[in-house]
């Protein structure tokens, strides 16, 4: 006579696949896409973005705020989007900068990152993403000039 072992994954066990956080982020995405090709081309961008910063835990919101104006002030033809549900700023559509809060990936600390897009090229290794506890105007000045160097 045959015997079937049936086995089950225990709750032990490593998942390899997408964590909650990820998913939820590739969904945001999708509905951005989605939203996006119904919008008019005449339409801005920006007030997603806004409202998307009004949305974040306070100390994320604080950080995001100033940093949508600092992006804004020191590099105005990026345009503000969404992506992966968090605030962007894009050149000719291609994302070049991004944050991304602390509180919505569990993290330490909120991040300022740049795409491959950015022209932040020093040699053979250079910073893509920096970590954000406070915007103090040592900091706030730093981050204008990355800007301004990422779309020269």
């Amino acid at each position: 006579m045959s015997t079937t072992t049936k086995t089950t994954a225990t709750t032990s066990e490593k998942h390899d696949g997408f964590t909650d956080d990820e998913r939820a982020a590739m969904k945001e995405r999708a509905k951005e896409l989605k939203t996006r090709t119904r919008r008019d081309t005449e339409a801005n961008p920006e007030s997603d973005v806004l409202a998307k910063i009004a949305e974040l835990s306070d100390s994320d919101r604080v950080i995001a705020e100033r940093l949508h104006a600092i992006i804004r002030a020191h590099a105005p033809s990026l345009t503000p989007k969404l992506w992966y549900g968090m605030p962007a700023y894009a050149s000719d559509g291609k994302v070049v900068c991004f944050f991304q809060s602390a509180a919505k990936f569990k993290a330490r600390y909120a991040t300022l990152g740049f795409s491959d897009e950015a022209n932040l090229d020093e040699g053979t290794m250079w910073p893509a993403a920096f970590a954000l506890t406070e915007l103090t105007p040592d900091v706030e000045a730093r981050i204008g000039a990355l800007v301004e160097r990422a779309v020269s």
